[in-house]
């Protein structure tokens, strides 16, 4: 079993984070078959570009430092926060230094891959760095930049649920709800399918991150990241899910359409009109325009938040849905 012992400080200091480069990686174990496994239209569609880079670039040498239950840290630096763009991944992965790679090389390219000329020409040279970097970023532009938008919507729109559910109901419950084989006992976060014994978290808090290509949670527990739960985004399987065919309530659809019915059904957590067209491909135009009419028939509510004005259900867009089900 692994346990996060949490202090009232921990709490104070925990936060949440978003990483593109970590969501790389996980997408690239995927796609080799060492990851969460994609849904078949997802596969298909990246399979081809994935191949031909494999062809074409030194992609194989990042692949080679890729392992089912890990990678190097240098490739998937700590996130700074939900802001964290590729751009500023991938400008702490250029300034790693050579010999910070060469010993992650040491404990992470240890696979039959590991010893194919062309990666150990990549991995022995004096540029290593540099071209792992440029391998990974031609793989952010062809395989994820294209999804980001959408994935990144959801994971945002999570962190605001999870941030409601720490203001309602407290930690205990916030952190219990990102996976069944979580539990808060006795002043700390037990994951009994998880091996590593007890952790203390000495006042640093805990890093919680959202994605849509973790199998279920992931845990960091060694320098220089901090003491981190990577765990899976709500809204994921809906996503997996449009790829093929979304099942829409009838009755609601009838009622309303159905693209009101997808907004609709989709506000099970506050979210803004730009959150709601990326996750949903939708035209934020036409987002907008759904919206004030479900507003004005008395089914959502709005309220702003920051920089963002979020909507809601009210409680007869609630028992709207809750009859549909």
């Amino acid at each position: 079993m692994l346990r996060f012992e949490v202090s009232v400080e921990d709490l104070l200091r925990s936060r949440f984070a978003l990483s593109p480069a970590l969501d790389l990686c996980l997408l690239l174990r995927s796609l080799i078959g060492q990851g969460q496994p994609l849904p078949r239209a997802w596969a298909a569609r990246l399979l081809p570009a994935f191949e031909r880079l494999r062809r074409e670039s030194e992609l194989d040498a990042a692949l080679a430092l890729q392992a089912p239950h890990g990678g190097p840290n240098f490739v998937a630096p700590p996130p700074r926060g939900l802001s964290q763009t590729w751009a500023d991944d991938l400008a702490m992965i250029r300034a790693t230094p050579l010999e910070v790679a060469r010993r992650e090389f040491a404990t992470t390219a240890i696979g039959p891959s590991a010893r194919d000329p062309r990666v150990c020409a990549v991995l022995d040279s004096t540029d290593a760095v540099s071209r792992i970097a440029e391998a990974m970023d031609q793989a952010w532009h062809e395989l994820l930049a294209p999804d980001w938008p959408q994935l990144r919507a959801i994971c945002e729109r999570d962190v605001v649920h999870r941030v409601g559910v720490i203001g309602e109901h407290g930690w205990a419950t916030t952190i219990e709800s990102l996976h069944p084989g979580i539990a808060w006992h006795a002043g700390g976060i037990e994951i009994g399918f998880f091996r590593g014994g007890t952790v203390r978290l000495a006042g640093d808090g805990l890093l919680l991150i959202p994605s849509v290509f973790v199998g279920h949670i992931a845990a960091h527990l060694e320098d220089p990241w901090p003491r981190t739960l990577v765990y899976r985004a709500r809204g994921t399987a809906a996503l997996w899910g449009e790829q093929e065919t979304v099942p829409q309530p009838d009755a609601l659809t009838a009622l309303v359409g159905r693209s009101r019915a997808r907004l609709l059904l989709a506000l099970d957590a506050p979210a803004s009109t730009s959150q709601l067209a990326r996750s949903l491909a939708m035209a934020p135009g036409a987002v907008g325009d759904h919206l004030a009419i479900l507003r004005s028939a008395g089914l959502l509510v709005r309220a702003r938040s920051g920089r963002s004005v979020l909507y809601r259900r009210t409680p007869l867009g609630e028992a709207l849905i809750a009859g549909t089900d």
